[in-house]
């Protein structure tokens, strides 16, 4: 049976950032990361399109914890202690250098994810972190002052034991024996999906929209990206994450209503169109679009408010004036469906955070026992907040582990 001081189950984000750390703090530990696949990091591999969205330019922790519809309260005060700067500093000093976007993602000046894969690797090569591939779980326990982990590939005895395993139920069910709770697994961060006939045409066009979903509070605003299955974008994608319990507790069966043009209200917009018609009678209402909207999708909803393309402003009558003021602000959209954000797969749920200390990110169940990433009831809007998450915990538990 092989001896070590931590091992780490899970070769991911979290797990790798826990190992580097420790192993940092204190290069006498012996560490072993057991990965369950063939290879590691596969969720960095893909992530930001395969470029590693690492984190986001937020810079105040209050602000920062508002991006989390589970874990908001949490992660306060473990921000304060290790965030976004600290993030950038620590690839900073391994020569990773990385870049702020406009819209506030950062991602590696290369724009690949293999450079921060690369980082890793050569860091646990560097300070003899072993990194044991093949290797699934099938239980852990806890004798006396020592943790036993048991793999298909034989077993193992360490002092510390962390998890990082991200969503996988198995794992979930040995820390349920150990007394824990965990919060049921479900979607986060996906793309809805719609038939509705006046997007049907319209795949690639992208406006900034505010959308919320009917008979709820949920609500969401920002760029929306028409696909070829219905809807995904920044302000879908929001929603889908701040909506995940409730969405599924529907059955991703429901209806949103899009307002196009993002802050003008239905009566604005009534009467802006009336001052068009007064001042461009002789005008086809298609051929010019209004209010900075894409021209494809400006035509398709003056067609679904029933007037013809060869119109002219001074033949449109009042009813479908107003009818194509509700179609700009007040449209209605039929769900049926969600798919999966690229290959981004994210799930609210996991342990519960009440049995947890966020000062050491150490269960409060049991002894030398920590966690990190995904494997807590913890997600976050995209954008590279869920990185920041496993970052922040990992830097934490590092610090505890090696402070005893």
């Amino acid at each position: 049976m092989m001896n070590y001081d931590l091992i780490i189950v899970g070769g991911g984000a979290a797990g790798f950032f826990t190992a580097i750390n420790v192993a940092e703090n204190d290069p006498k530990l012996k560490i072993a990361i057991l990965e369950r696949g063939k290879e590691v990091l596969s969720k960095v591999r893909v992530s930001g399109g395969g470029r590693c969205n690492v984190t986001h330019a937020e810079f105040i922790p209050n602000e920062l914890s508002k991006n989390y519809p589970r874990g908001e309260k949490e992660l306060k005060g473990p921000f304060h202690t290790f965030m976004t700067g600290d993030t950038m500093e620590w690839f900073d000093r391994r020569g990773v250098t990385l870049k702020i976007e406009d819209d506030g993602r950062i991602f590696p000046v290369s724009n690949s994810s293999e450079t921060i894969i690369n980082c890793f690797l050569s860091e646990t090569k560097r300070y003899g972190v072993e990194i044991l591939k093949n290797h699934a779980v099938k239980n852990f326990y806890q004798e006396g002052e020592q943790w036993f982990v048991e793999t298909s590939q034989g077993d193992f005895k360490t002092t510390m034991l962390m998890i990082a395993t991200g969503s996988n139920p198995k794992i979930w069910k040995i820390v349920q024996d150990l007394g824990h709770q965990t919060v049921d697994a479900v979607p986060s961060l996906f793309t809805f999906n719609s038939k509705d006939p006046r997007i049907g045409n319209l795949p690639g066009v992208v406006t900034n929209a505010s959308v919320r979903v009917k008979h709820s509070k949920l609500s969401s605003e920002g760029p929306l990206l028409i696909t070829h299955w219905g809807m995904s974008g920044p302000a879908i994608l929001k929603l889908s994450a701040w909506g995940a319990i409730e969405l599924n507790a529907c059955r991703y069966n429901f209806e949103i209503i899009v307002n196009w043009l993002q802050h003008y209200s239905q009566q604005e917009v009534l009467e802006e169109l009336k001052a068009l018609k007064n001042q461009y009678p002789k005008q086809q209402i298609s051929k010019y679009t209004q209010f900075e909207l894409p021209k494809r999708l400006w035509q398709s909803l003056i067609s679904a408010s029933e007037i013809r393309n060869d119109t002219r402003w001074a033949d449109v009558s009042k009813i479908q004036l107003k009818t194509l003021s509700e179609q700009l602000t007040q449209g209605v959209f039929m769900i049926k469906g969600k798919s999966t954000f690229k290959e981004e797969f994210v799930t609210a749920g996991g342990i519960d955070l009440k049995e947890v200390n966020f000062k050491t990110f150490e269960s409060k169940k049991c002894h030398n026992l920590y966690f990190a990433g995904e494997v807590l009831n913890i997600d976050a809007i995209t954008g590279g907040f869920n990185f920041q998450n496993a970052w922040t915990g990992a830097f934490i538990a590092a610090k505890a582990i090696t402070s005893g």
